[in-house]
């Protein structure tokens, strides 16, 4: 299973695509999506939209997991990471990609056992379960590949239910 994470922002979109095989879990490609503040908003969006297309139709994943929107006391900065998760889910249902959303709780969960376990303690368990060696820099990458990882431990459990039928 090709599994495409992305961690959506209008700014910086970060992504990650892992494969999962058996058990383990393999980096194929990371990295950021970087628009200019110059630029106007549709312009920016287009361009995550045109970046993203282009990483489904190089990877063809199985899934693309979302982080999903933390709600902040910023109205306007949710607002943006909004209009870039809109885009990242337009591109992935334009390829006919499913998409999971999660929080970033049960990212944390899924990664160190503790929801509000520290972005270091994240970072070092993603350079840990996909057996890095350099420190993933920025954050926006190791956020896309956390969101992966934790479809690939999570879904295994949401594929197992629905095949049985005790989700629908």
């Amino acid at each position: 299973m090709i599994i495409l994470g992305i961690d959506p922002g209008t700014a910086v979109t970060g992504y990650g695509v892992i494969r999962v095989q058996g058990q383990r879990l393999r980096p194929v490609d990371y990295g950021v999506i970087r628009t200019s503040s110059e630029l106007p908003l549709a312009q920016r969006l287009s361009l995550i939209h045109a970046h993203l297309a282009q990483l489904i139709s190089s990877h063809r994943p199985d899934v693309a997991a979302v982080e999903e929107l933390f709600f902040s006391r910023n109205a306007r900065s949710a607002l943006a990471v909004g209009h870039a998760r809109g885009v990242a889910l337009l591109a992935a249902a334009q390829e006919g990609i499913p998409v999971v959303e999660y929080t970033p709780l049960q990212v944390k969960m899924a990664l160190t056992g503790q929801g509000r376990a520290a972005k270091e303690q994240v970072s070092y368990m993603v350079k840990l379960l996909l057996h890095l060696q350099e420190d993933i820099r920025p954050d926006d990458i190791t956020d896309a590949l956390a969101v992966a990882i934790t479809h690939a431990h999570m879904g295994r459990d949401l594929e197992l239910l629905l095949s049985k039928g005790e989700i629908l």
